[in-house]
């Protein structure tokens, strides 16, 4: 027997994989092998439910574009004096919630990086205020780095800063700014952003307080191979500390890196861009290492709906959102997009039945 088929074999018994371990397979196992074991891995977790893919009707809202981290990836932010430097007003705000809840959507992603300006009761006095005009709206916003950030500004803890943006109408944490979480990485992608493990105690606070996470990854810039590993393992070993009453990470989506036109492309010269059957891949082994996380996310909008419907038979059980606004990845050249009737069409192509869902994972 190969190595690489104890290994998977050892997986499908339920035992965790070690990081060498995701290294190994990554780098020997057959794609249609780790599709087949991905499968079962996702079809017993999903029991009952195998056939289903939940999608859900969000927007993304960016609170600005100010931003003072200077991720070496990112084409969205601007500096304070920039020209193209935007805050987003409440009249904006109202008009896009009015336009989401008449697509059928509740939920808002409200992010927008580090503006100095932004301290937390900026952030609480906005989500009160928008929860008062739209009570049925749904919050998934920020990020654990801009908690961080607050945390470092205000001097409360992480604990703290989570609880009063869940008491000011907070509702779920996305994963934005993990990346890999490696500080090797960290150091030369976005230097001025929170340490791993920072980011996963910021998460492992929220877990705490019951807010829903979800727990993210963009591949494919300076990482290597073993430290995407030891990132899956970083979450995963979080996911064991959460409480029993906590859902935790409810959900783990990766992304490719898009390179086009960023500071990282003019350091290190242009990345290859990920190619469908890696990105596959990855979603398989996310299947294969997170075990204890119920829902993989294929994540269409940065490689595509073709791609993203092998994914489902891959070890995704989600295919996201339909993203009616999204600024930041197309700012690096990932221009897919899907409207309603075409995403329960994709999910339907791909041999699954369609079910709306809300930001807990649960059937509208």
């Amino acid at each position: 027997m190969e190595d690489y088929e104890q290994i998977l074999s050892d997986a499908l018994n339920g035992k965790e994989i070690s990081a060498n371990e995701g290294e190994v397979i990554y780098n020997k196992a057959p794609l249609t092998q780790l599709i087949f074991i991905a499968n079962q891995l996702k079809n017993r977790a999903k029991r009952g439910k195998e056939n289903k893919v939940g999608w859900i009707i969000d927007r993304n809202i960016n609170l600005s574009n100010i931003c003072v981290t200077g991720c070496k990836f990112c084409n969205f932010s601007r500096s304070k004096n920039s020209p193209q430097a935007y805050i987003t007003t409440i009249e904006e705000y109202e008009q896009k919630i009015t336009e989401l809840f008449a697509l059928g959507g509740n939920q808002v992603l409200l992010q927008g990086g580090m503006n100095p300006d932004f301290d937390l009761n900026w952030y609480c006095e906005l989500f009160k205020s928008l929860k008062k005009r739209f009570p049925k709206l749904v919050l998934h916003a920020l990020g654990p780095a801009e908690v961080a950030y607050l945390s470092k500004n205000s001097g409360k803890s992480f604990y703290e800063v989570l609880k009063t943006l869940k008491e000011s109408g907070l509702d779920s944490l996305p994963g934005a700014g993990a990346e890999i979480l490696v500080d090797r990485v960290r150091k030369i992608i976005s230097p001025a952003k929170c340490s791993a493990k920072d980011w996963l105690e910021v998460m492992h606070q929220a877990h705490i307080l019951n807010l829903p996470t979800s727990a993210t990854m963009v591949f494919g810039h300076v990482e290597t191979i073993l430290e995407r590993m030891q990132h899956l393992v970083a979450v995963r070993e979080t996911q064991n500390r959460k409480p029993d009453y906590s859902e935790g990470f409810i959900t783990f989506i990766a992304w490719p890196f898009w390179s086009k036109g960023t500071r990282l492309e003019k350091q290190f010269g242009k990345f290859p861009e990920t190619t469908s059957s890696e990105y596959i891949r990855m979603t398989a082994i996310a299947r294969i290492m997170l075990n204890n996380i119920p829902n993989i996310q294929a994540s269409w909008l940065t490689v595509g709906k073709s791609a993203g419907q092998i994914c489902l038979h891959a070890g995704a059980n989600d295919f996201g959102s339909i993203m009616i606004e999204e600024h930041v990845v197309s700012a690096a050249g990932a221009n897919f997009s899907l409207n309603k009737n075409q995403m329960t069409q994709a999910i339907k192509e791909a041999g699954f039945q369609p079910f709306l869902r809300d930001n807990r994972y649960k059937e509208v």
